[in-house]
């Protein structure tokens, strides 16, 4: 289960970055131009306006054009990862927060996704995590071309020089594990329900859930 744990782990150094800058400013009026709807925001989001208006200064600081596209976004991601290559969980994560898979991540989508993983639900965070793992959207983890990749990908980032050395099919028994516990059917592929069930019955995760909640 530290794969789930693991994820909210990473989003949190993601948010540290982009919000660090801000916090040192006393200043937190708006760069530039604001987005429109900001007081749209506050009400779609669980933030209040003054942490949207800090989030959107490390926002703008990062992306002065408003948007982050893909490579952007990986770069900004591998700086918190030297050791590995953190490239393919990037390219996932960046069509997760990605909803309308235009190609660019706009203000609005950053802080919508963060909402939910730091203030949403346990089912919010959990539906969204596992729309992270479900890379063809078709409303399951398969295990050999979703989660496969996923971990992989994961492992990839950690690199060579963990402690303990991981061993080298380590993430083929991470999957294995992964799905013989959410498999609860045995057909090969986990649904939602079962993630979501699996997951709230993991004390670990609970628990891992509800870290972050005040990371801004």
């Amino acid at each position: 289960m530290g794969l789930v744990m693991g994820t909210f782990s990473m989003q949190s150094k993601q948010v540290s970055y982009h919000t660090d800058k801000a916090a040192d400013d006393p200043e937190v009026s708006l760069v530039c131009h604001r987005p429109e709807g900001l007081d749209q925001l506050q009400a779609q989001t669980k933030f209040t306006k003054r942490e949207l208006q800090v989030l959107y200064r490390g926002f703008k600081n990062e992306c002065p054009s408003g948007i982050v596209n893909e490579e952007t976004f990986k770069q900004i991601y591998s700086q918190f990862f030297p050791h590995g290559d953190a490239g393919a969980y990037a390219h996932h994560l960046f069509n997760a927060f990605d909803t309308s898979q235009s190609g660019a991540i706009k203000f609005e989508d950053f802080v919508t996704a963060l909402s939910v993983l730091l203030r949403g639900s346990v089912s919010e965070k959990l539906r969204w995590t596992f729309n992270l793992y479900d890379i063809n959207r078709d409303g399951c983890i398969h295990k050999e071309q979703e989660m496969t990749d996923i971990v992989r990908a994961i492992y990839d980032m950690m690199g060579k020089y963990t402690s303990p050395a991981l061993k080298t099919d380590a993430h083929k028994q991470h999957v294995d594990a992964f799905f013989q516990k959410m498999d609860k059917n045995r057909d090969g592929v986990v649904t939602i329900d079962e993630f979501i069930y699996s997951c709230q019955e993991d004390e670990n995760i609970m628990r891992s859930l509800q870290l972050f909640e005040n990371v801004i």
